[in-house]
């Protein structure tokens, strides 16, 4: 009884686990065609405070030799948080401290190939991004405890998400009614000329008929 009861839960914990990350995905894994001339760039909108964890590298051609790329990844305020160049594979990993997009750009030595090249990227983020089998280890749990641990993790990730969300409508709602202010404020002044230079051409009008003695 015992025994089919910890495995109804342990499948029940999983179950959610999965769905979490199924509707909250959190690792990207792409392929991106860099042209021999010019950047391709990828970005996601990232909250603040979340670990950011990625891997790139050329993928293998016919060609003799790998082609070199560079790479550059900037925050939402233009802040470079990693830069190199001339590789054909590399890592980079940081904690964000600002919301927004988050940019990363590849681009080709033009000079050095003529054809593009296509590069692999893998891009994790919050509960993704941690490393599970040193927090097991670290912490000496397995099982049902692990897989608590990684739930509570995605609980919450999704929390602090739903938190930034709430905030950046709220942001959202104040801009809009601060333009809908100006807006109806426009109106008005708008209105109010039209009504004074109406007023003026009546009276210069009556003016001129009766300076004419037409009335």
């Amino acid at each position: 009884m015992n025994l089919s009861s910890e495995t109804g839960m342990t499948l029940l914990l999983l179950l959610c686990f999965t769905t979490l990350f199924h509707v909250f995905p959190q690792t990207e894994a792409v392929w991106l065609t860099i042209p021999s001339s010019g950047t391709k760039c990828v970005s996601e909108e990232i909250q603040t405070h979340v670990v950011v964890l990625a891997d790139y590298y050329v993928v293998t051609d016919e060609a003799p030799q790998l082609a070199t790329i560079s790479v550059r990844v900037t925050s939402p305020y233009g802040n470079n948080l990693h830069h190199n160049e001339n590789v054909t594979q590399g890592q980079f990993a940081f904690t964000t401290a600002e919301s927004g997009n988050y940019v990363a750009c590849f681009w080709m030595d033009g000079s050095k190939h003529q054809e593009g090249a296509t590069v692999s990227l893998e891009w994790k983020t919050g509960i993704s991004a941690k490393d599970w089998e040193s927090v097991a280890k670290k912490e000496k749990i397995e099982g049902v405890e692990l897989e608590l641990r990684k739930l509570e993790g995605a609980v919450d990730a999704i929390h602090g998400y739903l938190i930034y969300l709430k905030d950046k409508e709220a942001k959202m709602r104040e801009v809009s009614e601060r333009t809908n202010g100006r807006v109806a404020w426009f109106s008005i002044m708008s209105l109010g000329v039209c009504i004074l230079v109406s007023v003026l051409q009546l009276w210069y009008l009556k003016r001129f008929f009766r300076k004419k003695k037409l009335i």
